[in-house]
């Protein structure tokens, strides 16, 4: 069984953590990463294991701007049996769960799955006991809005500032409950109701936005919109460059855990920049 306690930090090279995407989805927003049943899920989890994540990010709905929330029923029954297989699978995986359900996170973590990756930052207020009784980590994510109206026409006075506030509230909650500094990772919520100009001060930020050096950093980046407008590349096949480039900032600005779609060529820009120095 993995052990979540030592991977929710950046390695002792000073380099992030990878996250494989597997989207058990018809509809993500990159193509690719979609998995339409359990058995290409399993294989693109074994595929990025092999090629050095040593996280994997299991959702079963899409929350890319404009999506439509799912069943509750619909997405267990995307994410419940893909968790089972991978946890006896691979166990040395750590494996988290890309949910908004108290309930549904309650299954996952039933079915093998060490963290919870929730972007509505305790949108479901009963999210806050489940963490709690599994004693598992949680990453709370900034998001201005819902993804169906997200991106409608977000407004910031200092992004930063109000980012950092909204996740140290969130936070607080989460410590008012019992659970540690050490089992929580904030994610900034690159693309989730932001402007590009929005998007490009958070990550220049970096740790700017974490409410105390106890707590973990996620970014998560990979072939996002922000590369249309920054790079003019509409294609999400597109915008690896793009990606690999923010990747490269990464370690400077204190990320913990990267969350990407491309786990060989994440793997191999940080062997590149390490052989360096």
């Amino acid at each position: 069984m993995a052990d979540w306690r030592y991977k929710l930090k950046r390695r002792d090279d000073g380099f992030p953590r990878i996250m494989g995407v597997v989207n058990v989805t018809p509809d993500s927003f990159h193509p690719d990463s979609r998995s339409n049943n359990l058995e290409s899920a399993v294989t693109r989890a074994k595929k990025m294991v092999e090629e050095g994540a040593e996280w994997l990010d299991i959702g079963g709905e899409s929350t890319r701007p404009g999506s439509e929330p799912v069943s509750t029923e619909e997405e267990l029954r995307r994410v419940i049996p893909v968790i089972e297989r991978v946890r006896f699978e691979i166990p040395e995986v750590c494996i988290s769960v890309d949910t908004r359900r108290s309930s549904v996170a309650r299954k996952s973590l039933e079915a093998g799955a060490d963290l919870v990756n929730d972007v509505s930052s305790l949108g479901d207020p009963e999210m806050i006991e489940v963490v709690a009784s599994f004693e598992c980590p949680i990453c709370v994510m900034h998001m201005q809005g819902k993804p169906e109206n997200m991106q409608n026409d977000p407004r910031y006075g200092n992004v930063v500032e109000e980012v950092r506030e909204f996740l140290s509230e969130t936070c607080e909650k989460l410590l008012g409950a019992g659970i540690k500094h050490s089992q929580i990772v904030v994610d900034p919520g690159i693309g989730f109701g932001k402007k590009l100009e929005h998007n490009l001060a958070l990550l220049s930020s970096g740790r700017g936005i974490v409410p105390d050096e106890r707590l973990g950093l996620l970014w998560g980046v990979s072939r996002k919109r922000m590369f249309w407008d920054l790079l003019g590349r509409e294609n999400s096949g597109e915008r690896l460059s793009g990606t690999l480039g923010i990747a490269s900032r990464a370690p400077e600005k204190g990320v913990d855990i990267i969350r990407v779609h491309d786990v060989s060529d994440h793997s191999d820009l940080y062997s590149a920049m390490s052989a360096i120095g």
